[in-house]
């Protein structure tokens, strides 16, 4: 899961539709082409890669698509983001112990 999460944010295009859709909600797929020079089927594309990595859901209202990031993928990132912060945390800390006692060492 995380890796096909992590696949699909790794292209610009649709990490900037992410971002888009965190900061305004919702949004009609026309909306966001304008995070970048991108022709309509081109941001289907991308909607579709982000869909079924489950980073964004679709609802249709009438005749428009509205897409939203689901928050279960959000909250899916934030703690995996948190485990490995708190690795590099200690890592961190067990180098910087390590320069002062050779700094004390020396």
């Amino acid at each position: 899961m995380m890796h096909d999460t992590f696949a699909a944010l790794g292209d610009a295009t649709r990490f900037a539709i992410v971002e888009k859709l965190l900061n305004e909600g919702e949004l009609p797929a026309g909306n966001l082409q304008e995070v970048g020079t991108i022709s309509p089927p081109a941001i289907s594309r991308h909607l579709k890669v982000l869909r079924e990595a489950g980073i964004i859901e679709q609802r249709i209202d009438k005749q428009r698509r509205m897409y939203s990031v689901r928050p279960q993928a959000v909250r899916t990132i934030g703690e995996w983001a948190m485990n490995y912060q708190e690795f590099w945390q200690k890592s961190l800390d067990r180098l910087e112990a390590a320069l002062l006692q050779e700094g004390n060492d020396a």
